[in-house]
């Protein structure tokens, strides 16, 4: 069973079961399928260098939208414009934290840097959007609905198990950021 992030001298030190390990891992692997670019880099070096694509659409799977958001509002040439421009590097950099933490993951306990910190509460951050999305939470009272479910003994259908992958990878998140926070005091 996981035990909460704790800030010590040699980092931040956490512990997860072998399950809960290769819980975190498939996620973070369905999450870069889901960011995985549907069209190859775009032919000019430069622009492939750079991560801009020659046209950019609105990502169809919603949350993915929560994952890239449009950046301007209210304005959807803009919009796909800004996109055009940044959403291959963006998808790159989400790709390479989750690829990242999943590694971090083949220690245990887990002992992590800032940066390793970091970069695993980045992944966490993008599970739990995804995890919120497919829950259709949109308010505080939605995850509130959903924050006592705590028994995997409930977890009867698609929903309450996906509840209780949402509850868990929110308290790690929380208490991988208190550690971080601990960590600045050391």
């Amino acid at each position: 069973m996981a035990k909460a992030f704790k800030a010590t001298r040699r980092g931040i030190i956490g512990t997860l079961d072998p399950g809960e390990r290769q819980l975190l891992r498939k996620l973070f692997e369905d999450i870069i399928e889901l960011l995985e670019p549907a069209e190859p880099a775009n032919a000019d070096p430069l622009a492939a260098m750079v991560g801009v694509d020659s046209v950019a659409v609105t990502p169809s799977d919603s949350a993915v939208r929560r994952l890239l958001p449009d950046a301007v509002r209210h304005d959807d040439d803009e919009a796909l414009e800004f996109r055009r421009l940044t959403e291959r590097s963006l998808r790159e950099d989400k790709i390479g934290t989750l690829r990242g933490s999943a590694l971090l993951l083949e220690s245990s306990p887990l002992t992590l840097t800032a940066e390793q910190a970091r970069m695993l509460a980045r992944a966490l951050n993008d599970v739990r959007l995804v995890l919120a999305d497919r829950l259709k939470i949109e308010s505080d009272e939605d995850a509130a609905r959903l924050h006592d479910i705590d028994d995997v003994a409930d977890a009867d259908d698609v929903e309450t198990y996906l509840a209780l992958v949402y509850n868990f990878t929110s308290w790690l998140q929380e208490s991988l950021v208190q550690a971080m926070f601990g960590l600045k005091d050391k």
